[in-house]
């Protein structure tokens, strides 16, 4: 009987945790989700390793094992950084909540590692990206694909900040728009005439008769609307933006953030301050910002070397 009180008890706290993520951290549903996943695979581990009887009997020694084990099976450092933010954030509110009197992920630190380099489109490679969604504007969907690119590239939103936003949130008058972004915090983006054109020949020539497909109807609020008139999804819109780089040159596989990355490498690559690049990212801290000027170092870097002419020694010099 104590047994099956302290799995009510497990449960009941992840249940709570759930509810804490959603109704007061503003959290997606999607995002609680992955939350409660990492700490469900950590009670897993310890229940298939020798038996777990509640999150109040975790000790520092289990975390370092289980630290090993996710080391052991060649995670990628975010994946286990993750899991590991996911399980310290758990603990802190089960202390808050007075359910545990220590947090035993509070000094947990990973390995050092080289941080990967966002990757993102240089100006040559964007023009090819344009010149093909431009190709066959007779076409409504190639406009709705143009638009979609152009407004990509012009606000730097995330996918799912794309795919939630509706008319109502577009000022064309003022070239601005209203982003949903993560939990809950809006902000309003400028956008150019670039993006403008596009956008209002799309709205104009092209969504209209999108909206008139939609089976049942009524859901006609979304910017974005598949072939069938329903609002495209992230998936959609990967597949969209993959579709306008198999017509370039251009090779690999092509994600949505790639363009949120050349934003903002772009921004940074002509005096942007950070400061301003954070605001418009949507960031909550700097120091998430701070990885394209990596990116725009290396860019400098790079063209230093191959412009300047005393940047490296022949090997005639050396004889």
């Amino acid at each position: 009987m104590l047994l099956y009180n302290r799995i009510m008890d497990n449960q009941a706290a992840k249940a709570q945790y759930q509810r804490y993520l959603t109704a007061e951290r503003g959290y997606s549903p999607e995002t609680s989700k992955a939350y409660l996943q990492d700490i469900a695979g950590f009670q897993d581990y310890l229940t298939a390793s020798g038996g777990f009887t509640g999150f109040d009997q975790v000790e520092q020694l289990d975390v370092r094992v289980y630290l090993g084990a996710l080391y052991d099976q060649a995670l990628a450092r975010t994946t286990i950084a993750r899991k590991i933010s996911a399980l310290r954030g758990f603990y802190s509110f089960l202390q808050e909540e007075g359910q545990v009197q220590d947090n035993p992920f509070a000094n947990v630190a990973l390995r050092k590692h080289q941080a990967h380099l966002p990757e993102f489109f240089y100006e040559d490679e964007l023009t090819q990206l344009f010149q093909s969604a431009y190709a066959k504007q007779d076409h409504p969907l190639w406009q709705r694909d143009a638009a979609l690119l152009e407004f990509l590239f012009a606000t730097g939103v995330r996918v799912s900040e794309l795919v939630g936003l509706q008319v109502k949130d577009l000022d064309m008058a003022q070239q601005l728009v209203l982003v949903h972004g993560k939990g809950q915090k809006d902000r309003i983006l400028p956008f150019g005439s670039y993006a403008k054109k596009a956008l209002q020949q799309y709205l104009t020539d092209c969504r209209p008769a999108l909206v008139a497909k939609q089976r049942p109807v009524g859901n006609d609020q979304a910017v974005f609307l598949n072939q069938r008139g329903q609002p495209l999804t992230a998936a959609g819109v990967t597949y969209i933006l993959q579709q306008l780089m198999n017509r370039t040159s251009l090779t690999g596989q092509m994600h949505p953030h790639m363009l949120r990355h050349s934003f903002a490498t772009a921004l940074l690559n002509r005096g942007a301050d950070m400061r301003t690049v954070q605001e418009l990212l949507g960031h909550a801290n700097l120091s998430t910002t701070q990885i394209y000027t990596h990116v725009s170092n290396a860019t400098l870097q790079s063209s230093y070397q191959h412009f300047f002419p005393r940047a490296q020694r022949s090997q005639e010099d050396d004889v």
